[in-house]
């Protein structure tokens, strides 16, 4: 598709969005109200019917409000169709040079990668360009180490990927310093292993302790020169210690992680919009992590408004 058709294009895909997202505002409105009324009707009733009222009505104008935000934050006129435009088209140049390079590597398993990038706002908690950009990082010295066999490569940059994420929600480290410990295994350089918090220092000596313990849990000889053997001996070390799935899980499960899977998702619907390829199912993907975010905020809700009334009651 020309430069060109492409501009011309986007608009009517932001349109396209919006139709199709802005019904779902409905729903998450009902959600909200619906799980917040039942607890806040407790607390008047705790607090007195006259506070209870007058409270009710500040969660119901709250609740309007939230979803007066989100519906307005879509419904916006030109100034943000033409911010979202912008952004769209940088998500979407930096999306195909990003699959430039994955072809490039992996060859005829460069679809794979794509598909694993597409469903990293689950299993990884980033968007599929943040997930490409950190695979691309390292997977010359991946591909070297497993002789060049680009379908094992791409499962093992996966899995890499994910133990990246879980380590950084799991031990509290950022997602940035734990991506450039990976780099630079790939280089031969540990002294960033303890930024993964195991219980190894960065040093040499260190990440062959690591090895060492990691093949004594499954039986397996790694060699530290082999990048393919480091990463897969620290999937070993973060299985036994309980760290393995902690993104997927919390995507599920928790507030914070339904709210970064969530993110992730509308960083996708963004990169496709620059093209309309995929924009349907990434609309999908995104009104249902939306979804499961409101799902795990309710719960969240009603304990607060159920303490509240307690501290009324306490005062």
């Amino acid at each position: 598709m020309r430069s060109g058709e492409r501009s011309t294009y986007m608009p009517d895909s932001i349109a396209t969005a919006y139709v199709q997202i802005e019904p779902t505002f409905g729903g998450i409105a009902q959600k909200l109200k619906g799980g917040m009324a039942p607890a806040a009707n407790a607390a008047g009733k705790d607090a007195g019917g006259s506070f209870g009222q007058g409270f009710a009505s500040v969660i119901g104008g709250a609740t309007k409000a939230a979803v007066g935000v989100i519906a307005g934050a879509a419904a916006a006129g030109a100034g943000a169709v033409t911010g979202l435009t912008k952004s769209a088209t940088a998500a979407f140049g930096e999306y195909e040079q990003l699959v430039g390079g994955v072809d490039t590597l992996f060859g005829d398993a460069s679809s794979k990668v794509q598909e694993n990038a597409a469903k990293a706002f689950a299993t990884a908690g980033m968007s599929a360009n943040e997930y490409m950009s950190n695979v691309t990082a390292f997977s010359a010295s991946l591909l070297q180490s497993l002789g060049g066999d680009t379908a094992k490569a791409a499962d093992v940059a996966d899995m890499a990927m994910r133990d990246m994420s879980d380590n950084a929600n799991k031990m509290g480290s950022s997602m940035e310093s734990i991506t450039m410990a990976y780099q630079g295994f790939a280089k031969g350089q540990y002294q960033l292993l303890d930024n993964l918090k195991l219980g190894y220092g960065g040093t040499k000596t260190e990440m062959l302790r690591l090895l060492q313990d990691a093949e004594k849990i499954s039986g397996v000889k790694y060699d530290m020169s082999n990048l393919n053997d480091v990463y897969e001996a620290i999937h070993v070390i973060q299985t036994e210690m309980g760290i393995t799935g902690t993104t997927a899980k919390e995507a599920a499960s928790t507030l914070e992680g339904s709210f970064a899977s969530m993110g992730a998702a509308w960083q996708n619907v963004v990169t496709s919009l620059g093209s309309g390829e995929n924009l349907g199912a990434n609309i999908d993907t995104f009104v249902q992590t939306a979804e499961q975010y409101i799902s795990n905020l309710i719960p969240v809700i009603e304990q607060s408004i159920g303490g509240i009334s307690q501290l009324i009651e306490g005062l």
